[in-house]
């Protein structure tokens, strides 16, 4: 398992998804965690939550602005904050979270700004649904997925 930990960190280096400190300070973990698999969480407890069930709460947080305003961005954001100094996965899924709604709250306020962009406005909605469940679920599955059409503001 470390093995495989190793190759994605190396090959999210070489994307420059992470920076050559970031890829340091987690190889450093991996290596320094004994009986580490995925699927379960690495150093203290996510709420009580396998790793996989956290990451796609994470991403299905997202949601929480249907029943309250801006709690769709505030839930997701603290739940990366309060553990992506101990879990490399939360770190990475967080950052692609923020990234995501950053990015597409750019798009849908360009489309909604223009007349012609109304309808556009309403694809990009049901795109960042589509999106947020099928980042869902494969991240309940253990699989890292970036959104697309996502903008790298934060790394």
């Amino acid at each position: 398992m470390k093995y495989e930990d190793l190759k994605i960190l190396d090959e999210l280096r070489e994307k420059g998804s992470i920076s050559e400190e970031e890829y340091q300070r987690e190889k450093a973990k991996i290596l320094n965690e004994e009986g580490r698999t995925y699927g379960r969480s690495s150093g203290r407890p996510l709420f009580g939550m396998t790793e996989n069930s956290y990451l796609m709460l994470m991403h299905l947080s997202q949601f929480a602005g249907i029943i309250i305003p801006l709690a769709g961005f505030f839930v997701p954001i603290f739940m990366w904050i309060t553990n992506k100094e101990t879990n490399a996965n939360v770190d990475m899924h967080g950052k692609n979270i923020l990234n995501f709604m950053i990015s597409f709250t750019i798009y849908a306020a360009v489309f909604t700004i223009t007349v012609i962009g109304i309808p556009l406005a309403i694809v990009v909605g049901i795109l960042f649904v589509v999106l947020v469940i099928l980042a869902s679920v494969k991240a309940n599955n253990g699989e890292y997925w970036k959104y697309p059409f996502t903008i790298q503001f934060i790394k």
